[in-house]
């Protein structure tokens, strides 16, 4: 099954594929300083850290006290992570984040 995303253009395909040719962190810092401000960053760093936590199964009191995050912000990633394109899930997994149960699901 191949998947169709709703943002995709020849814009969004070239900027994934400058992602993609980044070799490694100093790389990366580079290239998203240079094309994001700190605030985006932040905060699409703290939403990862958010779904590592959702994943933990903390309550959105625990994560907003430990990220900073709203729980608006907390109950949108929590929507993504079970009903979105499936990418927090492809990550976490990829990263180490979910047990071996979770991996099948």
């Amino acid at each position: 099954m191949s998947y169709s995303s709703k943002i995709e253009d020849k814009n969004m395909d070239e900027l994934f594929e400058a992602v993609l040719c980044l070799k490694n962190k100093e790389e990366c810092y580079r290239f998203f300083e240079d094309i994001c401000t700190i605030k985006e960053l932040k905060a699409i760093s703290q939403r990862l850290e958010v779904v590592k936590l959702l994943v933990s199964d903390n309550t959105y009191h625990a994560i907003e006290e430990e990220t900073g995050a709203s729980t608006a912000t907390i109950s949108r990633i929590n929507r993504a992570l079970h009903y979105g394109a499936d990418g927090y899930n492809l990550v976490l997994k990829r990263l180490g984040y979910l047990s071996d149960k979770e991996k099948e699901d």
